[in-house]
Formats: C-alpha cells, sequence, structure tokens
C-alpha cells in the first residue's frame, strides 16, 4: 500500500489502524482504557487486513488488547516484528462512561452526548493530542523514512483529524488513515477501510 501520490522521499509514511472489534464494541458499549478483547470477528477483521497491507518497516502499537492482539495478528501474516508498544498510543479515558452504552450515558447524563460535555475522568482533547503527537514525534524519530503500521483506536485518530478541522466521521473497525510526517510536521492522508463489514462471517458453532 501507499499514501496519496506526491509523498517525498525521507518522510515517515504512517498507516494509522483501529483494531479489530472488541466484546465491548459488539455489545455497544464504550471502551476508553477499559481493556476488553477481540471477538472472534475482530481476529478474522485483522487476518484479512493483514492481505491489504502490503510491505511495512515496522507495527508499533497501543498497549491495551485489542490494538495490540490486532497487531500481533498482523505481524504474523506479514512476517514483520516483534511489534513495538507505546503506551501512548492508548484510547482516550473515557472516566465514568466506560463500559457504558449510550442509551445508558443518555439515561444518567441526559443531553451530554448531543452537547459535547463530559463526565469526570473524561480525558480532553488538548491532553490527548498532546500525548498522540509525542508518540508520533517517537515513531519518526525512530523510524525516519519508513512505512509503519500503527494499531490504535478510533479516538486517537478522529483527534487527528479533528485537529486538521476535518468533519467527524465513525471509523469502522480496522478502518485506518494516512499520517505523512515531516519531522517537524505532518499531513492527513486518505482515509481507507481494510475490512467490509460484509466480507466476513464467522460460522456458527455446532
Amino acid at each position: 500500500m501507499s499514501p496519496s501520490a506526491g509523498t517525498v522521499d525521507a518522510v515517515t509514511r504512517m498507516l494509522l489502524v483501529r483494531h479489530g472489534q472488541s466484546e465491548w464494541n459488539a455489545l455497544g458499549r464504550w471502551q476508553g482504557s477499559a481493556d476488553p478483547p477481540l471477538t472472534d470477528l475482530g481476529r478474522l477483521q485483522a487476518l484479512h487486513a493483514a492481505q491489504r497491507i502490503g510491505a511495512v518497516d515496522v507495527i508499533v502499537a497501543s498497549p491495551l488488547d485489542r490494538a495490540l492482539t490486532t497487531a500481533r495478528i498482523i505481524s504474523e501474516q506479514i512476517g514483520v516484528g516483534p511489534v513495538v508498544i507505546d503506551a501512548e498510543l492508548a484510547e482516550r479515558d473515557a472516566g465514568e462512561w466506560e463500559g457504558l452504552t449510550r442509551a445508558e450515558i443518555e439515561q444518567e447524563w441526559p443531553g451530554y452526548l448531543t452537547h459535547d460535555r463530559w463526565p469526570p475522568g473524561y480525558e480532553l482533547h488538548d491532553a490527548l493530542m498532546d500525548r498522540t503527537l509525542r508518540a508520533l514525534g517517537r515513531i519518526e524519530a525512530e523510524f525516519t523514512g519508513g512505512d509503519v503500521v500503527v494499531v490504535t483506536h478510533g479516538g486517537v485518530i478522529g483527534a487527528l483529524e479533528r485537529d486538521a478541522g476535518l468533519p467527524w466521521e465513525r471509523m469502522p473497525n480496522l478502518g485506518a488513515r494516512w499520517i505523512t510526517h515531516h519531522g517537524d510536521r505532518f499531513e492527513i492522508g486518505d482515509r481507507l477501510v481494510l475490512v467490509e463489514d460484509d466480507e466476513l462471517t464467522i460460522p456458527e458453532q455446532i
């Protein structure tokens, strides 16, 4: 795979990938810094996504299980490893909303979701961006000029998109976004979907 045309040599190309489906994704529960594992579908998504990633130099991942397991499945399939872990790629802390569905949040905090109000412990945008940029800066410094897969979370990718002035759009499991890092700045590239929802089915247990 390659980012949009026009990328010059000696820059670091990063494909930021959202992890596969987790058990809480399947239940519609907010995860944040909680650590539910992948579902069988999530593992299958990662397996199929690896076939579309192609040749890269390194894989870096959030330490949360849903991202790290996704990264390790991709690593095994494409033969690039071991996976490098960066704690600052973890998902946004959702505070008191972790483990709750949207309906449960609306019942306990009516109107918060529609008016961008947040509960105690929720990690705000600036704090999330600060640590995300530190993580991307470390990746650029260590792997300058390389092609890097970064397996992270929807909130992390969404914060970068928001900071770039892009409208919010849900990032699906195994959705991705190209970032081109020039050392002193980075550019947001194309969005990709590595696995479509209707491509995969899980056989029923007998």
